[in-house]
């Protein structure tokens, strides 16, 4: 996937908002009336919203009739999940290291003079 598009797809998920949206759209295509609902702003904020979300390519819309679902494209969030799992291991030797130091500290502290 090119960094740009892994860029847009950050960027889009960097926002509450179009986190909340996505989540609803993950039960099922909506609306904007319908996503307008559980939140303050306008019919206009939400549809910015889905034109981020959009372009990134989390969101596709149809035509139906007089309305314009949105429906949840889950494949470009691969991308983003495969790229933050590169860094599992880097993780995993971080926390490693961090229980292996604070077991050391334990047993130095329980060998000190007075702490027996």
């Amino acid at each position: 996937m090119p960094p740009q598009n892994l860029d847009a797809i950050f960027a889009a998920l960097a926002d509450p908002t179009r986190r909340a949206i996505l989540t609803r759209l993950a039960s099922g295509e909506a609306g904007v009336n319908e996503l307008t609902e559980p939140f303050e702003m306008s019919q206009p904020a939400i549809s910015k919203h889905l034109k981020v979300l959009e372009r990134a390519g989390l969101v596709e819309r149809a035509i139906d009739k007089q309305r314009r679902p949105a429906r949840l494209k889950a494949k470009p969030m691969a991308a983003a999940v495969n790229w933050l799992e590169e860094f599992r291991e880097f993780w995993s030797s971080s926390f490693d290291q961090l229980d292996d130091l604070l077991t050391t500290l334990k047993q130095t502290e329980l060998k000190e003079p007075g702490n027996e």
